[in-house]
């Protein structure tokens, strides 16, 4: 998979959490958001539980609350979207501080926050404990197309390459005294999106070349082997199995 390459929302550490296997880690995350989305939105308690249960693996993971929510800022848009379906909605209507809400639309919003929040946090929390290289080595193990595995690394390394050059680009405009002040300027972005394309494009064909050269043959070699223990994998269940109890106590009860 190549070197190891870090993100932003990766917080290194030496917890129990950091040191599971990443397709343990993938799995107990994907099982806790399918868990949640299967909770009835009616069991407001048991979403309570759920972050209960997800402070808890933040705090095994030694990640402080302000950095995790500080990550969630990224569901902003769909917060706004929730906040407007008691408006929008039809139905049976309810005042609430003087104004004509759906009930349904309540519901959903509610609906829509709480899960969406908890699926944010565990990916938040997942990212956090997780470096890239390991994700998708994680994927890998978890026997995700080898293709598709391979895009995302792909995606993942260029998209810091992209980034660069889009600011040497800036910086070369500043340089000499290009700032884009209104519509008269988006012509000169343009040409830069355009240029910036054909150069990605470019080294793409190079890097391509340079792998076949190398005998890529359409996989990419396995340079460790990510193995976990029983012991592992029940320690990383036990957060969707709790969220199951819970999930399943929310519909009886």
């Amino acid at each position: 998979m190549g070197a190891g390459h870090s993100h932003r929302l990766y917080r290194h550490g030496h917890s129990p959490v950091h040191a599971l296997p990443p397709h343990c880690k993938l799995a107990a995350a994907f099982a806790f958001v399918v868990v949640v989305v299967s909770t009835p939105r009616e069991a407001v308690w048991a979403f309570g539980a759920y972050a209960v249960l997800l402070a808890a693996v933040a705090a095994a993971a030694r990640v402080p609350a302000g950095f995790l929510l500080r990550r969630l800022l990224i569901e902003i848009p769909f917060v706004a979207f929730a906040v407007l379906m008691p408006f929008v909605a039809e139905g049976e209507r309810v005042d609430v501080l003087g104004l004509s809400l759906s009930v349904s639309g309540l519901w959903g919003a509610w609906n829509v926050l709480a899960k969406g929040t908890l699926g944010v946090a565990a990916s938040v929390l997942l990212a956090s404990t997780t470096e890239l290289r390991a994700l998708l080595l994680g994927l890998q193990r978890l026997k995700l197309p080898p293709l598709l595995v391979q895009i995302a690394s792909f995606m993942i390394r260029y998209g810091d390459v992209i980034t660069g050059e889009l600011r040497r680009m800036s910086i070369a405009r500043r340089s000499r005294g290009f700032e884009a002040r209104g519509i008269r300027h988006w012509g000169v972005l343009a040409k830069t999106a355009g240029a910036l394309f054909i150069r990605s494009y470019e080294r793409g064909e190079r890097v391509y070349l340079a792998m076949v050269s190398r005998g890529y043959a359409g996989s990419m070699p396995v340079i460790d082997e990510a193995v976990a223990t029983r012991a592992q994998w029940a320690y990383a269940a036990a957060l969707p199995v709790t969220a199951l109890a819970v999930c399943l106590m929310g519909w009886t009860l």
